[in-house]
């Protein structure tokens, strides 16, 4: 019966996933959303983007994204504020400087 109890649970784990509903203005607004939130890594997880981390953390990049967008921030700008803020690791793709 424990065996079965654990064997459920392990199968529920997947259904802890990310979910989270912001209301748009805007459907361009939601795609880049989309896109940053792929890109940006989350500071705890490591190997993990903000949109795939159930972390605090990623949580609270999800929501100040959402904000920043909303509030008519261009991606750039968006990428510039999370690396000032927590470095050039929260971006996958970092920056090459000579």
């Amino acid at each position: 019966m424990i065996r079965l109890m654990s064997l459920l649970m392990l199968l529920a784990m997947p259904a802890l996933a990310v979910i989270e509903t912001y209301q748009f203005s805007d459907p361009a607004l939601e795609k880049r959303y989309q896109a940053l939130s792929e890109e940006l890594r989350c500071p705890k997880c490591q190997n993990q983007n903000i949109a795939d981390s159930n972390a605090p953390i990623s949580q609270d990049l999800r929501r100040l994204l959402y904000e920043q967008l909303e509030a008519g921030a261009s991606d750039d700008e968006i990428r510039q504020y999370m690396v000032d803020r927590y470095g050039e690791f929260v971006r996958y793709r970092p920056s090459i400087s000579g």
